[in-house]
């Protein structure tokens, strides 16, 4: 079997009310996505999606005519690429669904198959005041999520500590929340200032009583000895868009992390996550990836997380009005839901397990032009 084409289609969904990402200084308006498609000659076609893949174009002939088995070898020449340009580990996802589909078995049995379900956190994505969070918070249980992540938005700590403390005291005991600051990476052309560690360890003091079970990326990704002494007071996770697997394994090494999140469309790819995932949870860490893509890069990680043994949770992107499942996931054929218990599961068909709606990938497709 080789690879005879590798295709990407972008699609642009526009977002009418726009989605203010606590993350982002700009408001979205639009949301882009692009479908990795990797071609064989024997009629098996393979589905990826994540990161952007812009400027692709020239390494494809780099894979065409290779057996798409070949996953390690592929992972290495991605590597290479990865150094002089983009992340491009959507394709390698779409390896794993033509491994699964080959064999017959989800993509999670080929990473080790240690569970085939996780409890789901609703990660919101927008810094909201008290009385709105606690309402989101509220919502997210009656649907079934048993925990939520809520954003703390760098410019505003104390309106999120807030939030915390009215989720908290509306939801009791039994709910379990995470925070996340956001403060590892940046988005392009953001040069505000972070919270520095003296004022990240206050907040973390602050979080700690109200039983927030871990602070998600509290510094530059830089300040691993600042996140070490952020873990005498809260558990801090961290790693979701790290370039490298030696980034991943310094944060490791230094004990600056009691929980690794490397998202497997945007990050270091699958075969690499599953490596330090092991890692990870042999030093007696915590695994449990960053989703934050769409519905397709969502199932890649739960794939390996499932696949190893993470969690105890798995990520799972929902912030209605203003995220959706319908929009996350605009050009797959049926959502990827969690069930009444909270549950997401692995689903049962082979590789990767989604089905692309092909009318929505036309309807939402963006020309080479309007791209330049």
């Amino acid at each position: 079997m080789r690879i005879t084409a590798i295709r990407l289609d972008r699609m642009r969904l526009p977002l009418d009310p726009p989605f203010h990402a606590a993350w982002d200084p700009v408001p979205r308006r639009s949301f882009e996505a692009t479908l990795v498609r990797v071609e064989t000659d024997a009629g098996v076609t393979g589905y990826g999606s994540g990161d952007t893949m812009d400027g692709f174009a020239p390494f494809a002939g780099l894979f065409i005519g290779a057996d798409p088995l070949a996953i390690a070898s592929h992972v290495r020449v991605l590597e290479s690429v990865g150094f002089h340009a983009g992340r491009y580990w959507p394709l390698e996802a779409a390896l794993w669904d033509i491994a699964g589909k080959v064999t017959g078995v989800p993509a999670s049995v080929l990473f080790g198959g240690a569970r085939d379900r996780l409890p789901a956190y609703a990660s919101f994505g927008a810094a909201l005041g008290p009385a709105e969070r606690a309402e989101a918070a509220a919502a997210a249980a009656a649907a079934g999520f048993r925990a939520v992540k809520i954003r703390i938005d760098r410019r505003a700590p104390a309106v999120a500590l807030e939030a915390v403390r009215a989720v908290r005291a509306a939801a009791g005991p039994d709910l379990v929340i995470l925070c996340d600051l956001n403060q590892w990476w940046r988005m392009a052309g953001d040069l505000s200032a972070p919270l520095d560690v003296t004022a990240v360890r206050k907040l973390a003091a602050d979080l700690a009583p109200l039983d927030v079970t871990w602070l998600e990326e509290p510094l530059p990704g830089g300040d691993l000895a600042g996140m070490r002494s952020l873990r005498r007071v809260i558990r801090v996770a961290g790693g979701e868009m790290a370039r490298t697997v030696p980034e991943l394994l310094a944060a490791l090494d230094a004990g600056a992390l009691d929980v690794l999140q490397p998202d497997v469309v945007l990050s270091v790819g699958m075969l690499r996550t599953r490596m330090v995932a092991e890692l990870a949870l042999l030093r007696g860490r915590w695994f449990t990836p960053h989703t934050w893509t769409n519905g397709l890069g969502l199932l890649a990680n739960l794939h390996v997380v499932c696949g190893v043994g993470g969690g105890p949770w798995v990520e799972f992107p929902w912030d209605p009005p203003g995220w959706t499942i319908e929009r996350r996931d605009f050009f797959l054929a049926s959502p990827v839901r969690v069930d009444a218990d909270g549950l997401l599961r692995v689903p049962s068909a082979p590789g990767l397990g989604a089905e692309i709606d092909e009318a929505a990938v036309a309807r939402w497709a963006v020309s080479q032009e309007e791209l330049r």
